[in-house]
């Protein structure tokens, strides 16, 4: 048993667990608002994206590809550090909305482009019936488009809410308490790196199978399986 506690010493691992308990709370609560958050912006970029005035069409594709070309550590730290320093913005955000806003505004343009895929995806038949029965533009996509991509697209969209949970850990390094912030605490305060990235890692082990398992069930459905 001596070489278990060289390597991993649970004994000190359940000293902290109400932290990595608060930390793993924190970790889902962040993702799942900055989720929503995504999917708001997602769907605003995506219809700005395919409208027809220019202006909105230029100013959605460079928001997508800003995003996608540059890391998320740098997007955290730019809103983090950044935004309390532009005019007219005379606010300091705390860390918590900072870390929120950048994983919202990363993962709402990679949202962006999986609803538009959802949306090219509706058989054009759709939009011609809702013409057809005298729909306008607004309430053909939100009674009719919408949904059905949504539905299209629910599968990935869970992926990267996965993704979104793992890039959570950034917010750490601007001192966010959530999951990844426990294990540094035990590192920082007992040098025990195995104990605490270890159980960091089955942290979000766990978080991902519950995902995963959310993921298969909601395919079934969408397939009609019971």
């Amino acid at each position: 048993m001596d070489w278990i506690f060289s390597f991993y010493n649970y004994r000190v691992v359940a000293e902290y667990l109400p932290i990595f308990a608060n930390g793993m709370w924190a970790t889902v609560w962040i993702s799942t608002v900055s989720l929503v958050l995504s999917l708001i912006i997602g769907t605003l970029v995506t219809l700005a994206h395919m409208s027809h005035r220019g202006w909105l069409n230029r100013s959605a594709s460079a928001y997508i590809e800003a995003i996608r070309a540059t890391p998320l550590l740098v997007q955290i730290y730019v809103i983090y550090f950044g935004l309390p320093v532009v005019p007219l913005l005379d606010w300091r955000i705390g860390a918590l909305q900072g870390g929120i806003i950048a994983l919202a505004l990363n993962s709402g343009a990679y949202m962006a482009e999986i609803i538009r895929a959802g949306i090219e995806a509706v058989p054009s038949s759709q939009t011609e019936s809702a013409m057809a029965v005298g729909m306008s533009y607004r309430q053909r996509m939100v009674q009719v488009i919408l949904p059905q991509a949504f539905a299209n697209v629910l599968p990935p969209v869970l992926g990267q809410a996965i993704v979104l949970i793992k890039d959570s850990s950034l917010l750490s390094i601007i001192t966010v308490s959530e999951l990844l912030s426990a294990g540094l605490t035990i590192l920082s305060e007992r040098v025990m790196p195995n104990e605490g990235f270890l159980t960091v890692a089955v942290g979000y082990l766990a978080i991902y199978l519950v995902m995963l398992v959310l993921s298969v069930y909601t395919q079934r459905r969408l397939g009609g399986i019971r």
